[in-house]
């Protein structure tokens, strides 16, 4: 796949635009595209574009749904909250986000008390994530809860393979993104379509879902859409159904003898 290119249409923030197009090998260009996608940088915050197809994409966590979230999200009785664990819990899980993405899970369970890595393997999504965990820092209103999210580059699977006994999580979360096979969905909005475009379809789940439970000392939890398929490989120890989404979990002690369908 072709890297995006990062445009910075604010002068002011063109050492910002080098130090992530440096961090996430993505090509600084001096001019606008005018076809694909693009990043752009400007004077509040990193946005991904494209010529008039939709609005702009971008990680968010001190304004709009996240405040909202932040302050009348429901606690730990969101479903969420619930598949990793927090529900009656005394002490807070460490959560890894294998699959990031926007980073909007990781915000609610960071915003609960858990401390929660991101780990995204896409340039595009971990330079959005970055913007927005640094505005996070800078809000007085979100500081503390961006002090317990970390961001990680990485391919999940090759980081989670990869950790000390020391390093492990409690809970590994996935929320992989498969191709979309249901024409008549209206689920995915135009801009998350142009995301989806952009990072691609998570087509290792399985081995990314394997190496997960060989990490979590606790669960894996597996976010799907309420009818959307199950990942091959290992049966779920249980379900958690909502209204448009399912949570599949792998409780490490009741796996026992990997039941492998």
């Amino acid at each position: 796949m072709t890297a995006t290119p990062l445009y910075c249409s604010e002068p002011a923030r063109l050492d910002a635009a080098r130090r992530l197009a440096a961090r996430f090998q993505l090509p600084l260009v001096k001019a606008r595209p005018t076809d694909g996608y693009w990043l752009e940088l400007n004077g509040e915050r990193l946005e991904l574009l494209t010529t008039g197809k939709h609005g702009a994409v971008f990680a968010e966590f001190v304004e709009g749904a996240a405040r909202h979230r932040r302050e009348q999200g429901g606690g730990r009785g969101q479903p969420v909250a619930k598949a990793v664990g927090l529900k009656g819990a005394k002490d807070l899980p460490y959560v890894v986000d294998a699959t990031a993405g926007l980073g909007r899970d990781s915000f609610v369970l960071a915003t609960l008390g858990c401390r929660v890595t991101m780990v995204e393997r896409s340039p595009v999504a971990a330079a959005l994530l970055a913007d927005a965990l640094e505005r996070a820092e800078r809000d007085e209103a979100t500081r503390d809860i961006a002090a317990r999210m970390g961001l990680v580059h990485a391919n999940s699977r090759d980081w989670l393979s990869g950790l000390a006994e020391t390093e492990r999580p409690d809970v590994v979360f996935v929320d992989p993104m498969f191709p979309d096979t249901d024409k008549k969905s209206a689920a995915a909005k135009k801009d998350m379509q142009a995301f989806q475009h952009v990072i691609g379809d998570d087509m290792d789940s399985a081995e990314l879902l394997a190496a997960a439970i060989a990490a979590a000392k606790v669960r894996v939890v597996v976010k799907r859409p309420r009818l959307g398929a199950p990942i091959a490989g290992v049966k779920p120890s249980a379900v958690l159904d909502g209204k448009s989404t399912r949570f599949d979990l792998y409780v490490i002690k009741a796996l026992g003898a990997v039941d492998v369908w």
